[in-house]
């Protein structure tokens, strides 16, 4: 004689829904043993309140239940790779790691900052923002070799592979209303590099006006014995 399965949160047999799915989620046995698992899911939703890491636990034997999440993107990626064009996949995948340390290698923030130091007094919205930015200066600093600035490769290459993680995270706190999780995760790459750009961009200023202006006193003579 076959078993009589029958749900513990609804007590819905098998023979209401047989298209239901049930899950043997603990140690119970008896009429506790099955549920269904959209009965079991709407019961571990209202005992974790909101909180999708909280452990939820039987309530007849306490036994843990075993929850397992999907691989968030896991999906979107197999999709984007079954419709592209395999001669991009052979050229394309190889080289992301190549284009991300070379992202990290390229210092646009200089170009910015020539740009800024060259029109900054006929923009008068930077003068608004930035009191004295189109004042001139009592001379010009010696400007640093690029070159000479030496960049750890190490820093380099950590940098750009925690990029798309960095990317992803500011994606998720700044663009959570974009539905697709690739247009997120570029719009939070490109804010992290404007953003991080402009303070880096104001910083270099700040240093540069502060050369401009720095002055050398006269030596403090010594009174005669």
């Amino acid at each position: 004689m076959l078993e009589r399965v029958s749900c513990w949160v609804c007590f819905a047999t098998d023979e209401d829904d047989r298209t239901a799915e049930w899950v043997r989620p603990c140690r119970c046995r008896g009429s506790t043993k099955w549920v269904h698992q959209a009965c079991l899911q709407r019961w571990v939703d209202e005992k974790q309140r909101g909180n999708s890491t909280a452990r939820v636990a039987c309530p007849q034997c306490n036994a843990e239940y075993l929850i397992v999440f999907p691989k968030l993107g896991h999906k979107e990626g197999l999709d984007v790779m079954e419709r592209a064009d395999p001669l991009f996949l052979l050229i394309g995948l190889p080289t992301i790691p190549v284009m991300l340390i070379l992202g990290k290698m390229i210092r646009w923030e200089d170009y910015v900052l020539r740009l800024w130091r060259k029109y900054s007094n006929k923009l008068q919205i930077l003068n608004s923002i930035f009191p004295g930015i189109g004042c001139p200066v009592p001379r010009i600093p010696a400007e640093a070799n690029p070159l000479a600035d030496h960049v750890s490769a190490t820093r380099i290459l950590c940098g750009a592979l925690v990029f798309p993680t960095i990317a992803t995270i500011v994606g998720k706190l700044m663009f959570s209303s974009v539905n697709s999780n690739l247009q997120r995760t570029i719009l939070g790459g490109i804010a992290f590099v404007a953003i991080k750009g402009a303070f880096k961009v104001y910083f270099k200023q700040q240093q540069y006006l502060r050369q401009a202006h720095r002055k050398i006193l006269n030596y403090p003579e010594q009174e005669e014995a």
